[in-house]
């Protein structure tokens, strides 16, 4: 396979392992992009998930998550990705991250054969993929990538292989990575301890571009100003109206600098319905709720 390049954007993953994450360090550091653990079989999920989730998009990163693979049967397969896919909308479905799902598929639990292996996988692509609109990336390390067939080429490669002068193999599916993990003791500012590091075979808007283009349901929009709600739209303005309402309860204090831009955004959008008023202040929640709203673009006309 193809060797790393300095002009490619630079990202890690992470779980509950890395314990409380400072994201803006993060992103300061360089990074453009993290991989979240979402789940784990048919029950498990990360209990940093929607914490990382939301610190990670509210430090302007590209967000994807992933679930470690455990199925040894194409029920338990579709399980998993039905979990999974349920996780995703605790955060607002794919069409509130940058980066497609993971299948992160690194054991045989069930000592499959080869053929196995590929008909389970292919169950959870494809089930995955049926529930959230969106085709997912399978992760693998160098080894256990020579378990799959030609059948799972048309999936991107996120490959393991940690090695300062070796690039992973030519597998039977792939001759080329989307992503390689080359080390498991990364160190970055903001994270305590050791984290895996990743590369993206191009650059920050190679990235963005490539699956912008692959996500049919990109972040949707709020009504344009003055325009009326469909009763769809009312109530999910309702919706959100309320949540926004109950940050606004707790503490109160001034716009932070951080937030100025994002709340002036919020409250230009529709003069005449407006979503909240701050006379009184605001709480630090509510703020940065506003700020990760903003930042995905739902406040542009």
């Amino acid at each position: 396979m193809q060797t790393r390049s300095p002009g490619n954007t630079q990202g890690i993953d992470v779980s509950r392992y890395q314990g409380n994450i400072d994201w803006a360090k993060v992103k300061a550091s360089g990074m453009t992009f993290v991989f979240i653990k979402a789940t784990e079989g048919q029950t498990y999920t990360d209990p940093n998930y929607q914490k990382n989730v939301t610190g990670a998009l509210a430090a302007g990163m590209l967000v994807g998550t992933y679930h470690f693979f455990r199925a040894t049967s194409t029920d338990g397969a579709k399980a998993e990705a039905a979990h999974y896919a349920n996780t995703l909308n605790k955060v607002g479905g794919t069409k509130a991250l940058q980066l497609p799902p993971v299948m992160d598929y690194e054991n045989n639990p069930g000592n499959l054969s080869k053929a196995q292996m590929n008909t389970v996988a292919k169950a959870f692509l494809t089930e995955l993929q049926r529930l959230t609109g969106v085709k997912p990336i399978i992760y693998t390390g160098n080894s256990f990538a020579g378990n799959f067939d030609s059948s799972l080429s048309s999936y991107d490669l996120w490959i393991a292989r940690y090695s300062n002068t070796r690039v992973p193999d030519d597998q039977p599916a792939w001759k080329r990575w989307t992503f390689w993990q080359y080390t498991d003791s990364g160190k970055v500012n903001g994270i305590s301890g050791n984290v895996d590091m990743n590369e993206f075979e191009g650059t920050a808007a190679q990235l963005r571009a490539r699956y912008a283009a692959a996500n049919p349901n990109p972040p949707t929009e709020p009504p344009k100003g003055g325009e009326p709600m469909t009763a769809e739209e009312k109530a999910a303005f309702d919706a959100l109206k309320s949540q926004v309402d109950k940050l606004q309860a707790r503490q109160q204090m001034e716009v932070p600098v951080w937030a100025k831009a994002a709340v002036d955004a919020a409250l230009a959008y529709d003069t005449k319905n407006p979503l909240f008023s701050i006379d009184n202040g605001a709480s630090y929640d509510f703020y940065r709720f506003i700020t990760v709203m903003h930042r995905r673009g739902l406040f542009k006309k």
